[in-house]
């Protein structure tokens, strides 16, 4: 079963300097009926104005991804680390027992893009831990990339999930496809970052979302009209 949920019908606030898309219950947006997807608690879509960001606050028993479409987030955390995630990084964050941290757009002209997805790990009282790959455009050409992986699956560039979980990135330019078996049980999440993904016949577009069940395979394929925006895209195979 596929269950699609169109842009428009996310949960949307904006603020003076916060533009942001939630996918499921948080913060002031409060509905039980939608409070995850399997381990996936939270799918944030967010534009930060430049100069803005989110203040240092705490966190526990949350695996925090953050995946940056546009522009440069700034990171500090209790633990010393720093950096700048940009286009073509993923970062992952386990916060564990406790930590803190504050997250800010990089650049004062510019805004940041980017989504930010929690995921619940599957043991508890973890020591905090963080890391931040990098990829290129051609890595994730016309095929599923997986850049987020189970702790102790073997991957390139990819960061360790404490969860059996994997996180896919992909660019499907017109007349590229490609499939993905899921094994019994398992579920998949997709959401579009531009361009039109075609996925088992469906059109999605960009914003939508698909929450996937009871599914053996995806067939997932780039626009059908030659000159078309690829399809650029997130997919998760979560259990």
């Amino acid at each position: 079963m596929i269950q699609t949920i169109r842009s428009k019908d996310r949960y949307h606030a904006e603020s003076d300097w916060l533009n942001t898309y939630w996918h499921f219950s948080f913060d002031r947006y409060n509905d039980p009926n939608n409070m995850n997807f399997g381990p996936l608690r939270v799918f944030n879509d967010d534009v930060v104005i430049p100069g803005r960001g989110f203040g240092e606050h705490g966190h526990k028993e949350m695996e925090i991804v953050t995946y940056v479409i546009d522009g440069a987030l700034e990171h500090k955390d209790s633990m010393n680390n720093t950096g700048v995630i940009r286009h073509g990084e993923i970062q992952r964050m386990s916060a564990g027992t406790g930590l803190r941290h504050a997250e800010y757009n990089h650049s004062n002209t510019d805004p940041v893009h980017f989504i930010q997805l929690w995921i619940i790990p599957a043991e508890s009282n973890l020591p905090p831990s963080w890391e931040q790959k990098s990829f290129s455009t051609a890595d994730r050409t016309g095929k599923l990339l997986p850049i987020g992986v189970p702790v102790g699956k073997n991957g390139n560039n990819t960061v360790q999930i404490h969860q059996d979980a994997t996180i896919y990135t992909s660019l499907l330019a017109p007349g590229q496809s490609t499939t993905l078996k899921l094994a019994a049980g398992r579920r998949a999440y997709i959401f579009v970052i531009g361009g039109n993904l075609n996925l088992n016949g469906e059109t999605l577009n960009p914003g939508d979302q698909a929450r996937v069940t009871s599914e053996s395979e995806l067939k997932l394929s780039g626009p059908s009209a030659t000159g078309s925006a690829a399809a650029d895209f997130l997919l998760l195979d979560l259990p």
